[in-house]
């Protein structure tokens, strides 16, 4: 289905040649494009350039219905609903058996990469050999993998715009307002704590130093829309169908497409009582920002229509330690899994191997202890494996040896910073040779210095590999490298020396 118009401003221009056409193109006896061909450099979807696509079908041999939308009385409100649906403002906009291909230029690079002869391929018993609801980073991991292996896959991803109409791209909420924006924002604030040192290691400026949020956040924002147009072309290169629609079951195996319905802001009373005194806050808003944490959203999916359970209380789905739901077909990765942590990398491992089970001739599954992760607070947390109460709950107290200390990085001390913030701490199974099942650290780069740890710890970390371990002076993490004080002993921790 081509939904087009009639008139072209730009019936000039020629562009680029579809002559790549494949052997497997050949082999299916399909007629290639006509020779000399070329649409270099043209902008993309402009209007009129359905011609360009009509001839594209037809010399593949391809019926298509056309829909010349200035030659129908609601052409306006048809593409305003297209606009909606799919996206895209401009025409032609093209649909291949109910799957959403995009303009002039997408359904040309839809030929060349493949997809659109496997949209265009007779119907089996299914659609797609997988379907992805939702393009965050274990979706999109998982529907890349296994287009890699050779199967037909969609991926469906539309985020409900907030009463205001912000919304944001493809690429889940690590991308969009979760680990990204996150740890460019957690760099501006360290950069003004740069700024307050920089004085004490000699730096002098007379001119007041301010900063300015809307410099800062369009920055970021044009960096995470740059993000999110690489994982539509990653998409694009590996031959996955994208549609940026709202997935619904209906039946098994069968999933409906209908954006939800935009709605404007209405109004809230909102009555808040200080927790640190008696003071309170009334007034009257359309808009109520809550950072409690987020929604699963499963409960508008029609996830009961084919009997997959969900937590009634927090909408996240119990899974197997294969991440299958309670309906064989039906697997869960990412957020929305019940128990897993909730980590952007952790959803990436899991949907690849997921994929990897389904379709290839992996059966390894994804590993959740031990994983590594940070808090990005301007003093930073980083961890991997059990919190100490874990560890005694699991391992019991006396089985348990738990080394910490204090310590007082180089950077601080010119600058006069606290010498007893940063704090550093392992738990070692006295049953298992002092293996370290539990690292933990308060202080500058926790990330970076938690992540070669993490490795160290899926190989069987010990204490005493610790011990042998030559430290890099000076550094934060060569404080692993030294520890000797007990928490048993009960011995001060605090930092004496660089």
């Amino acid at each position: 289905m081509i939904f087009s118009k009639s008139y072209c401003p730009h019936s000039t221009r020629v562009g680029a040649a579809l002559a790549g056409s494949t052997a497997r193109d050949q082999a299916a006896t399909r007629t290639p494009p006509p020779a000399g061909r070329v649409r270099a450099g043209a902008p993309a979807s402009l209007p009129g350039c359905g011609s360009e696509v009509k001839e594209l079908f037809s010399s593949l041999g391809v019926e298509c219905n056309v829909l010349e939308l200035d030659q129908v009385d609601d052409g306006a409100k048809v593409q305003e609903v297209l606009s909606e649906i799919t996206n895209q403002k401009t025409v032609p906009n093209v649909f291949v058996n109910k799957v959403h291909v995009g303009g002039c230029d997408q359904t040309f690079q839809a030929y060349q990469s493949g997809l659109l002869q496997k949209l265009l391929q007779e119907d089996s018993a299914y659609d797609y050999d997988l379907i992805i609801v939702g393009g965050g980073s274990g979706g999109l991991s998982c529907a890349k993998e296994a287009a890699i292996l050779g199967k037909k896959v969609m991926v469906l991803d539309f985020v409900v715009p907030s009463p205001q109409g912000t919304s944001w791209g493809l690429g889940g909420t690590c991308v969009n307002v979760g680990c990204i924006p996150k740890k460019l924002m957690h760099q501006a604030a360290l950069l003004g704590q740069a700024l307050c040192d920089s004085r004490k290691f000699g730096w002098e400026y007379n001119q007041q130093v301010k900063h300015n949020w809307e410099t800062m956040t369009k920055a970021i924002q044009n960096h995470i829309s740059s993000l999110n147009w690489g994982y539509r072309l990653s998409l694009r290169e590996k031959a996955v169908a994208y549609v940026n629609s709202y997935g619904e079951f209906v039946e098994h195996h069968k999933i409906k497409i209908q954006q939800l319905e935009k709605g404007s802001p209405g109004k809230l009373k909102v009555l808040a009582k200080s927790t640190e005194g008696t003071e309170t806050i009334e007034g009257v808003y359309n808009t109520v920002l809550l950072a409690i944490g987020r929604d699963s959203c499963t409960r508008k999916m029609g996830l009961e229509k084919i009997g997959v359970k969900i937590n009634e209380k927090s909408g996240k789905i119990p899974v197997n330690d294969v991440e299958q739901t309670s309906v064989p077909y039906v697997y869960a990765v990412g957020d929305v899994s019940e128990g897993k942590p909730e980590l952007t990398p952790v959803a990436i491992q899991s949907g690849k191997l997921l994929a990897r089970r389904l379709f290839g001739a992996s059966l390894e599954k994804c590993d959740y202890i031990n994983v590594p992760t940070t808090v990005f607070t301007p003093l930073e947390y980083g961890c991997c494996g059990l919190a100490e109460e874990k560890a005694i709950e699991v391992y019991k107290k006396e089985n348990l040896e738990i080394y910490h200390t204090l310590f007082w990085p180089l950077e601080w001390t010119v600058a006069g910073r606290d010498n007893n913030t940063c704090y550093a701490k392992i738990i070692c199974n006295k049953l298992d040779h002092d293996r370290v099942i539990g690292f933990h650290i308060l202080g500058p780069n926790a990330g970076e210095v938690t992540q070669g740890f993490a490795a160290a710890m899926k190989c069987g970390l010990t204490k005493q590999l610790l011990d042998d371990t030559i430290g890099i002076h000076p550094t934060c993490g060569e404080v692993f490298t030294t520890l000797e004080i007990t928490k048993s002993s009960g011995l001060d921790i605090t930092q004496k020396g660089c």
